[in-house]
């Protein structure tokens, strides 16, 4: 069982332990996927109906996440992962989805792998 909060701390912590239940995953011979990753993080609390609302909100281009689809590595590909713990933290402490700080998010990501390239999906682009 983990705690979530809404803040650049706990970002940071979710960041390197997705990286940690990978290779944890990977050593047990287990699928890195968002139904294992729950099951690892929250045990008993991570339900069917659980899995299916962060699957359901952590859309990448417009398409949900399976709960048995193979995640790439957080730190090669970010944005699915972005969204993950989007989606966790939400339904954790039952807040919309919005709400979450994603500036905070984003720098925790910078933080947890310092040699990989800041994200930052909502960033104004100039025409």
């Amino acid at each position: 069982m983990i705690y979530v909060e809404n803040n650049q701390e706990c970002f940071v912590q979710l960041w390197r332990k997705l990286e940690r239940t990978r290779q944890l995953l990977g050593g047990q011979y287990k699928r890195f996927c968002i139904r294992n990753v729950l099951k690892a993080w929250f045990g008993m609390e991570a339900t069917d109906d659980v899995i299916w609302k962060v699957c359901h909100m952590a859309t990448v281009d417009g398409e949900p996440q399976e709960g048995w689809n193979e995640l790439p590595a957080p730190s090669l590909y970010p944005r699915k992962h972005r969204e993950l713990l989007r989606a966790i933290v939400a339904v954790s402490l039952g807040i919309s989805f919005y709400r979450i700080d994603l500036k905070a998010l984003d720098a925790a990501y910078s933080i947890a792998f310092p040699n990989s390239t800041p994200i930052n999906v909502n960033k104004k682009r100039k025409i």
